[in-house]
């Protein structure tokens, strides 16, 4: 088997389902303990949505979402990628005003927000706000070892080469995608830029 052309992003199950269900289009990515370089970056503007449980707790949720964690555990050494995503937009965030701002476009508490934009003090909080697709039929591939731990990217071996040569559709419109795309733009000072080689 040879490894994706295209990695994979870990996120909370319940994040990656909000994404593909149109009801947040953003990410907060400070890093993980393991990350390479010790500091966040993007390292591709397509990837897979690599689903994890990992730190993911109902209270760190808004009410209205807390109950997605009850059945987003994936079957037994498996995981189920449902889509993928192109980062579209970016932003860093150094002052804690602009959490306010984004509190609405997010599942997450703003304290759980919070938390993350604290996190490694002196590094940015990350904002990519991603163009999600649902695959036609999800993906099931073996979990391994080197899949597990506290990091961003992941390279799962055996997947098509391009995620978007699959069958699958938008989890938003055009129209309504553009529209939350302006609203995070509008709540961001100095608005959104190109992702790296975008």
């Amino acid at each position: 088997m040879s490894v994706s052309a295209v990695p994979a992003l870990k996120e909370w199950s319940v994040i990656w389902r909000a994404l593909l269900s149109g009801e947040q289009i953003i990410d907060v990515r400070k890093g993980g303990l393991r990350e390479d370089g010790r500091h966040f970056s993007v390292q591709s503007n397509r990837f897979w949505l690599y689903p994890t449980v990992e730190h993911q707790k109902a209270e760190l949720l808004k009410p209205a979402y807390a109950r997605w964690v009850d059945g987003s555990e994936p079957p037994a050494g498996v995981i189920r990628l449902a889509g993928w995503a192109e980062v579209v937009g970016v932003a860093v965030v150094t002052e804690p005003d602009v959490l306010d701002q984004l509190d609405g476009k997010v599942i997450w508490t703003r304290d759980y927000v919070e938390s993350r934009f604290s996190w490694k003090r002196r590094d940015p909080l990350h904002v990519l706000v991603l163009r999600a697709h649902r695959l036609a039929e999800p993906i099931d591939v073996p979990l391994r070892d080197e899949y597990v731990g506290c990091t961003s990217w992941v390279e799962i071996e055996g997947l098509p080469p391009d995620p978007a040569a699959l069958p699958g559709t938008p989890a938003l419109s055009d129209v309504a995608f553009d529209a939350k795309r302006k609203g995070v733009a509008d709540s961001i000072p100095g608005g959104l830029a190109q992702p790296p080689g975008g």
